[in-house]
């Protein structure tokens, strides 16, 4: 194992795929020679040159088509777009193409490519550059998304998502770009589907996914320590298809669940775990299950407000104390 950052796993990966099948590129605002807003496709421009690292115009709209299109002719594109925020301008192309070309076409297109994004809450980059759309992609049928939590997963799911003949959408969190963890020496490729359990418990199932798995973490530690309280922390790296199997494994141990997550509660992964929860762990369940979202507004540039908008560690364990009356 090696330890990295997450920037540089996936590099790593986009520089292990490209050396492979010259079909793979890349492309997005400022990938090439500036390589990348996060670093992630450093020195990429200079190995693989400007014809599979594509620096182009900021046009979300335009070069998500041009990769999509190239897709269906066996180019496997990497396209970034630089802020989640800015792939509403996008959503036409994988929404309405990416998504439906293989189910419209009778299977006689497929549209093998990959979509990464940074969003979430960073550090005071203000209500147009804080988006978290996880939610707006799941929702939309034909399209995989998968969202990262370490750098061991950010690499695996890249080298997976290039490989798989389905459009996937990676959704990455922004501030975990400098987040170090381990990552195999060896190649290695993650399930595009499934969860993982991060912490073993028997009291309660903590649901999060990127961002928010941190802090049900950082909650079990505090439940176990200062309460007796034994969590168990799963990774729903996957939201589309969300591993319905994995959640009902996890209540069936603990009777209890909570989902955490760092987006507005309405129509969002929260929901739809309750959602499944509801419909299929119901006699399971000792208590109702809980949400920890975001508060309903746009996420303020202030600093103060704006850790105030979002839920952390604390808010779970104030949570879970409530819902088993301790």
């Amino acid at each position: 194992m090696a330890e990295m950052m997450f920037w540089e796993a996936v590099r790593r990966a986009h520089d292990e795929e490209m050396e492979r099948d010259p079909l793979v590129i890349c492309m997005g605002e400022d990938i090439g020679v500036v390589g990348g807003t996060y670093k992630a496709t450093t020195g990429l421009y200079d190995k693989y040159g400007p014809e599979r690292v594509i620096d182009t115009p900021i046009c979300e709209n335009s070069y998500t088509g041009l990769g999509i299109g190239a897709s269906f002719l066996g180019v496997r594109p990497i396209i970034e777009i630089m802020s989640v925020n800015f792939s509403w301008l996008a959503l036409d192309q994988i929404a309405n193409t990416a998504a439906k070309v293989r189910y419209m076409s009778g299977g006689q297109l497929t549209a093998p490519c990959v979509v990464r994004s940074p969003g979430g809450t960073a550090h005071q980059l203000g209500a147009q550059h804080s988006g978290r759309m996880e939610k707006v992609f799941m929702g939309i049928a034909g399209l995989r998304v998968v969202t990262p939590s370490n750098p061991r997963q950010a690499y695996g799911l890249i080298k997976s998502a290039v490989r798989c003949d389905d459009p996937v959408f990676i959704n990455e969190h922004e501030i975990m770009y400098n987040m170090k963890g381990e990552v195999p020496d060896e190649e290695y490729f993650h399930p595009l589907e499934g969860s993982e359990v991060a912490r073993e418990g028997r009291d309660v199932s903590l649901f999060g996914y990127n961002v928010s798995v941190h802090w049900c973490l950082q909650a079990a530690e505090i439940l176990a320590r200062e309460h007796g309280i034994e969590a168990e922390v799963v990774d729903l790296y996957a939201l589309s298809p969300l591993d319905r199997a994995g959640i009902r494994r996890s209540v069936a141990r603990t009777h209890h669940a909570l989902i955490a997550e760092e987006a507005e509660p309405a129509v969002g992964v929260g929901a739809e775990v309750m959602a499944i929860l509801d419909e299929e762990c119901f006699y399971e369940l000792d208590a109702p299950p809980v949400r920890v979202s975001a508060a309903t507004v746009p996420i303020p540039y202030n600093h103060t407000l704006e850790k105030a908008a979002i839920p952390n560690a604390g808010d779970i364990v104030a949570a879970v104390r409530k819902m088993l009356g301790r």
